[in-house]
């Protein structure tokens, strides 16, 4: 009985392993390939065809590194021998190779295509002019832009991989990396695409993998430093978190959690070199017992508040005879510890590999170490030709979680090169603390989502050097960008200058800084939605907007504003606000942004923008350049302190002013790999007006399952840009007008023009049905206002700091438009009225304020500002 339940137990685990790892598949359906003596076509997806040429006539089937998948569904095509020549023909291009003929040259094969009805012919040799790029290794020591690598996009409509040298994988259980054979070959892969971006990222994500979908709480805020805290530093970092009610969900832990230096490692007061030929110290595996006395009780206390671990490695000089599991690892590689030789650092070794992994990450990960960030600094080749360590490093770790099915994988490291993309999230390494590092990267990370690699995260604030070390506004302005981000983390390099904890920095900064994290937390059912999507399309959530607009010019040539998720243009502001002509400091600056054809809703503001044209917009240090696509349904949580906190039985939407709207929102268990197994849930939301003073709101029944999910969900609905209420029915109930915003019932916010409906809980299996009315339709008269309030109350809290004139004019009468807002919450029947006044006094007040504000006061600043907030 014993043996029987042994046996089934080994059985479970062999099929877990094999349900949840990675399983590549090299070898295509045969009815897809064409041979022709010594040439080999694969017709992988309609628009991607593999060209392989053999001297000796045999082909690889084993998965490459890049190229993983190719058992897919047969696309249609036609194969024909016409005058010599082998011709196939899909939906996309027709190949024709010259039979008998060899070796792909430019004289035997060509494939011909068409871009906008025009006629293209690609042959062998053929310069790819248009590439869009795609990301690079690091930005390690980067101050500005650096160069990147070719990506999978191109104007020219068509990009060619090469792969004839890159290795394969074999096998078996846990695939491993071999060389290729050694003969003459060329293993060729064509994408002909056109301007379809989106089509062929999501074809190259079916033959290469899909692009990994992090655990939920990796879009939370991640605290880095490199700095030598100790387990007590960190318990006071943590608390100075809560106090300042800043939310956290990654504590990065630093090299100095291990040993990293003995005297006798110093000779002349100069660090020695370990075996290797590494500085000693750099690698290590042993916990600083100085440090941390109790290494497992910290990561406890960590783990009961929901905070995840990643420590850093530096695995370069392997495993030295000072460590404490050398012993150990030692024999397991064969070699006697009585030598004292050191175990050289050999990842494409599998007997080193799983050592590695057994005796040296896997008991630290039991006790408590969510993930590792594998800082790989060091050489660039392996045992094996064609393999780069960060690459195989980045495959070893993450299809060792993947195998082990424990929870979700994940690691945090350098780009490996294609196919990287099955395994992030990326570090991009040591910038320098200057504006142009902070410019260069909203542009270098949308770029990485044309190789696929989505998760970019970086340094935000800066690593090192640069005199900006102290900056306000340049922080604020990288938190800012790190909010709409794929991944916000800070971190700085060890230097007592350089300051990350942002409730250090002056007060308004430091509340700019924590709205933009509270704005990105509550922003996580849209990116983890935006995630999910690219796990299951190919198209990464922060993108280039010419995925959505390829044929439009400006499209390529605003290289720092991007898509972020299906409804967001976001253009941070990268550089500072700077001084006017008499060296006065600036209150706001003017960003360009190009909006496309359509209505888009600018989010600060509430300005509702005409598309189709460059504009320059005004944005305070507070202020966040991100413009909704009208129609917008945007799903957001309420405030947490942490991923854990989010509250899954409740979920506000907002819908911004169009004629129509969906969207569908995504959740799963958020930390393991279930929802490759089919547990995860969509929620299908829509809206359309039946009339302009109507709005027909549809929450659909809950489409699947996974565990935890909840039985019943309260809503709240924000309708953004909108008038106050003549009548609202939920399901056929009328909610009632209510100034505390109780359940059942509605109320509005007039310094926000923005109606709140309250839900009860619903069961998540019923159809919601939200019937709306609104007492007005003019939203000319709305759009802008949100920002006017907010401009004008800055001008009367000057004037209680600059004084006023109050024999020529009463400041009252200022006060009084900046109490507009306040006056429509208290009366929301009053908005138009209210709203209509504003207007007609707002050319006598800018007259007023004008002649009070002396040139060159901080009145008179106000006063430009609000001058530039009118529409």
């Amino acid at each position: 009985m014993k043996k029987q339940i042994l046996l089934f137990t080994s059985l479970l685990l062999l099929f877990s392993v094999q349900l949840f790892s990675q399983q590549y598949e090299g070898k295509a359906n045969p009815e897809a390939t064409v041979i022709s003596g010594n040439v080999r076509f694969t017709i992988l997806t309609p628009h991607i065809i593999r060209m392989e040429w053999s001297e000796d006539g045999s082909f690889v089937d084993n998965a490459s590194l890049t190229f993983v998948d190719r058992k897919l569904p047969v696309p249609k095509f036609e194969k024909t021998e016409v005058g010599g020549y082998l011709q196939i023909k899909t939906d996309a291009a027709l190949l024709r190779y010259k039979l008998n003929s060899g070796r792909f040259t430019a004289d035997n094969l060509q494939i011909v295509f068409e871009i906008d009805g025009a006629k293209k012919i690609w042959n062998p040799g053929i310069e790819n002019k248009g590439n869009l790029l795609g990301t690079a290794r690091t930005l390690d020591g980067v101050n500005g832009s650096t160069t990147l690598e070719n990506g999978l996009l191109s104007t020219d409509g068509w990009t060619l991989i090469d792969d004839s040298e890159r290795p394969l994988f074999d096998n078996s259980d846990w695939q491993w990396v071999m060389p290729r054979p050694d003969k003459k070959e060329q293993d060729l892969y064509f994408f002909v695409y056109g301007y379809d971006y989106k089509t062929i990222l999501k074809e190259y994500t079916e033959v290469a993998g899909k692009i990994a979908l992090p655990p939920k709480f990796a879009f939370g805020y991640w605290w880095s430093r490199y700095w030598k805290y100790t387990d007590q530093e960190f318990k006071d970092l943590i608390n100075e978190f809560k106090i300042h009610d800043v939310p956290l969900d990654v504590l990065v832990i630093d090299m100095d959690w291990h040993i990293v230096d003995r005297p006798e490692w110093y000779k002349d007061g100069k660090k020695l070199y370990d075996q290797s030929g590494e500085s000693y110290g750099w690698t290590g595996f042993t916990w600083n017992k100085s440090v941390f006395p109790d290494p497992q009780k910290f990561l406890e206390y960590t783990g009961k508040l929901n905070i995840k671990t990643c420590m850093n490695l530096h695995p370069a000089s392997g495993i030295q005879p000072h460590e404490d599991v050398y012993p150990a690892f030692a024999n397991a590689m064969g070699i006697d510890p009585v030598t004292q030789k050191y175990i050289p650092f050999d990842i494409t070794n599998k007997k080193y590999a799983r050592n590695f992994l057994d005796l040296v990450l896997h008991p630290m990960e039991k006790e408590g170490i969510d993930f590792w960030w594998l800082d790989w600094q060091q050489w660039g080749k392996t045992a094996i030709k064609g393999v780069n360590p960060t690459f195989y490093l980045n495959y070893v770790l993450f299809s060792d979680m993947e195998r082990r099915n424990e929870k979700r994988a994940l690691l945090f490291h350098r780009w490996g090169g294609l196919g990287n993309h099955r395994y992030q999230i990326g570090f991009s390494g040591d910038t320098h603390i200057t504006w142009a590092s902070l410019d260069y990267q909203p542009y270098f990370t949308s770029t990485a989502a044309n190789v696929g690699y989505g998760f970019w995260s970086h340094d935000i604030g800066g690593h090192m050097s640069g005199d900006q070390q102290k900056n306000p506004e340049l922080y604020t302005r990288w938190i800012e960008w790190g909010a709409f981000s794929p991944i916000l983390r800070t971190h700085s390099t060890k230097n007592p200058n350089i300051e990350r904890r942002i409730w250090a920095y002056p007060v308004d900064y430091f509340y700019a800084m924590r709205n933009a994290i509270k704005l990105r937390y509550s922003l996580i059912p849209y990116i983890y939605t935006a995630a999910r999507e690219a796990y299951d399309t190919g198209i990464s959530m922060l993108r280039p907007m010419y995925y959505d607009y390829p044929k439009e010019k400006i499209a390529y040539d605003l290289k720092n504003q991007y898509m972020f998720g299906n409804d967001m243009i976001i253009a941070p502001v990268t550089h500072p606000l700077g001084q006017d002509a008499k060296g006065r400091d600036n209150l706001y600056t003017a960003q360009k942004v190009w909006l496309p054809e359509g209505k888009w809703i600018e989010w600060s503001s509430g300005s509702i923008l005409t598309g189709g044209k460059i504009i320059k917009r005004p944005f305070c240090i507070e202020e966040i350049p991100v413009f909704v696509k009208a129609g917008a349904i945007i799903p957001m949580q309420q405030d947490v302190n942490n991923t854990a906190d989010e509250k899954k039985d409740y979920l506000i939407l907002n819908i911004f002013p169009g004629d129509s709207g969906r969207t569908k929102i995504y959740d799963d268990e958020g930390n393991n790999e279930n929802f490759k197994k089919g547990k995860y849930t969509f929620t299908n939301v829509s809206f359309s007006k039946p009339n302009e003073k109507s709005l027909s709101i549809k929450i659909e029944p809950l489409n699947g399952e996974y565990h935890g999910m909840p039985e019943t969900r309260s809503y709240e609905i924000r309708l953004q840009a909108s008038y106050p209420l003549s009548g609202v029915k939920v399901n056929g109930k009328e909610y009632n007008y209510n100034d505390e915003g109780k359940l059942n019932s509605w109320n509005y916010n007039g310094s926000e023009l923005t109606t709140y409906i309250f839900t009860p809980a619903i069961s998540v299996h019923k159809k919601v049905d939200i019937e709306v009315k609104f007492s007005e339709t003019d939203l000319n008269l709305l759009s802008g206002k949100k920002k006017l309030f907010s401009n004008l109350m800055k001008v009367a809290k000057e004037i209680q700091i600059s004084g006023w004139n109050e024999s020529e004019t009463n400041s009252d009468s200022v006060i009084a438009a900046a109490q507009t807002g306040n006056r429509i919450t208290i009366n929301p029947s009053s908005a138009i009225i209210e709203l209509k006044t504003l207007d007609n006094k707002m050319p006598e007040l800018i007259k007023m304020i004008e002649e009070q504000a002396g040139e060159g006061t901080k009145l008179y600043k106000s006063f430009e500002l609000l001058k530039a907030s009118i529409n």
